[in-house]
């Protein structure tokens, strides 16, 4: 993992950052229409494709599923990014879009954007714990539970739970109501039923025009596989060693952006699938610029490359740390936080 010096942007003398990219937010109204397109396109295609294979015995024809999932995924990006009000910047056609692809990413858009809203003011926050984020304990909290609340939390932070059941859990059944918001009104209820009653009748069609077997067999594992790597990519955006976690007076917005936030350097395939959403510090400090120009700030303020920068070796070691060790200001493992005093 490679990491800056933080005084270089932080501190008296750093640049207050989120004004410094307010120049980006505008986004290409035509850009963004093209990269819906050349998303849900392929996306539409690619399941067919698989739909057709299987109904015809050809099974190998599944191999689709992997880069449907990853159009897929890319489909949430843009949901995501409409949920910041960033991809047309038109509150109208941003909602009306996210709402709409939330259809096929089985999420509610307005209770999913509600709930995202207070990740982004919360991030870093230790006394905010538990809205829209992977639940972290630190090392003095972990130690004062009983043994059943111990096995909980290290089940809870199993791979097979986080990365496997958990994914299925959220994506298929969670976000059918509006956990988290029971009291934040009449919006979250509505966009959650709503969503669910077009998840059904786009179900119900696709089933009477080409059976069961093939929407379980194709639409599913399409929908899990994007789900699980969906929260792949959320988790080692912010769970990783040198993150940043602070409380009370200590938490300041622009250092827990930029330093509990990670840089996910991934390969070029894999941050066009992703929607450049690796470069999560950035987009911590700016949610209002859209992906496709996150790359340009990069470009055009190299310091921010390198802070919180990691690897996908690097995000492969970060899986087996689970507790902020308060005194050492990093995540640690089960193992490591044995020794500690």
């Amino acid at each position: 993992m490679k990491t800056d010096n933080p005084a270089s942007t932080t501190g008296a003398r750093a640049p207050v950052w989120p004004k410094v990219l307010s120049n980006y937010r505008s986004p290409r109204r035509t850009r963004s229409a093209i990269e819906l397109a050349i998303t849900l396109i392929p996306f539409a295609a690619l399941w067919a494709l698989a739909w057709a294979a299987v109904s015809y015995g050809i099974w190998w024809g599944l191999i689709l599923i992997i880069p449907a999932a990853g159009f897929l995924l890319r489909l949430f990006i843009i949901q995501h990014d409409c949920g910041h009000g960033s991809f047309f910047a038109n509150r109208h056609f941003d909602n009306w879009t996210g709402r709409a692809l939330g259809v096929l990413t089985l999420t509610p858009y307005d209770y999913w954007r509600r709930m995202h809203a207070k990740h982004h003011a919360s991030t870093g926050n230790l006394d905010e714990r538990g809205v829209g984020d992977i639940m972290t304990l630190t090392v003095t909290e972990y130690k004062a539970l009983s043994r059943w609340g111990r096995l909980r939390y290290r089940l809870y932070r199993h791979p097979i739970v986080m990365f496997g059941v958990g994914p299925i859990w959220l994506f298929l059944f969670e976000q059918r109501l509006p956990v988290g918001m029971m009291r934040a009104g009449a919006e979250p209820w509505i966009s959650t039923m709503a969503t669910n009653l077009s998840v059904v009748l786009l179900a119900t069609g696709l089933i009477w025009l080409g059976g069961v077997g093939p929407f379980f067999f194709v639409h599913l594992p399409i929908v899990i596989l994007a789900a699980s790597i969906g929260v792949w990519l959320f988790y080692v955006q912010h769970q990783f060693e040198e993150t940043h976690w602070s409380q009370g007076s200590d938490w300041e917005f622009q250092e827990a952006a930029l330093h509990g936030s990670s840089h996910y350097d991934l390969p070029g395939v894999l941050r066009w699938f992703t929607g450049n959403i690796g470069i999560h510090h950035v987009h911590h400090l700016a949610s209002r610029v859209p992906y496709y120009r996150l790359p340009e700030i990069l470009r055009d303020h190299p310091e921010l490359g390198n802070i919180g920068r990691i690897t996908l070796r690097d995000s492969l070691r970060s899986v087996p740390l689970v507790l902020w060790d308060e005194n050492s200001g990093r995540l640690v493992s089960f193992r490591k936080a044995k020794t500690l005093a």
